[in-house]
């Protein structure tokens, strides 16, 4: 029997490509991908690729409620979420969850343009 490894790409389904890319490059500090394809801007992340897409059609996200890509969890690695946490909420973005420690280590949630859930955290505390 064939099996999947796992995780291979992200792609969140955004109403206004480029505002997305904008929000996630400027606010989060990813750097697009070399290539990407029509409707759609991806990002060079590790160890999966991300990227925000177009909505397939049909897909209303206007009336997705609460929000989109609710009951999914989407967590992104930072190097410092506390101090992105601070520049986040300086810069006027909408803070779900403040910063608490986690097993894997400072962690808050933030919600994007399109109202995804988004949560980061730092690196694991050491034992």
């Amino acid at each position: 029997m064939a099996a999947v490894s796992g995780p291979d790409f992200i792609a969140l389904q955004v109403s206004d490509v480029d505002a997305s890319a904008e929000f996630y490059g400027s606010h989060l500090g990813l750097r697009r991908a070399p290539a990407s394809p029509p409707g759609a801007v991806v990002f060079a992340t590790s160890p999966v690729a991300f990227a925000v897409r177009q909505p397939l059609p049909g897909l209303d996200l206007g009336a997705v409620s609460p929000r989109p890509g609710a009951g999914v969890a989407l967590w992104l690695a930072a190097d410092d979420a506390q101090a992105l946490h601070d520049d986040l909420a300086a810069a006027g973005v909408t803070v779900l969850q403040p910063p608490f420690d986690s097993p894997f280590g400072r962690t808050f949630t933030l919600a994007d343009p399109d109202g995804y859930a988004i949560t980061v955290h730092g690196p694991a505390p050491t034992a």
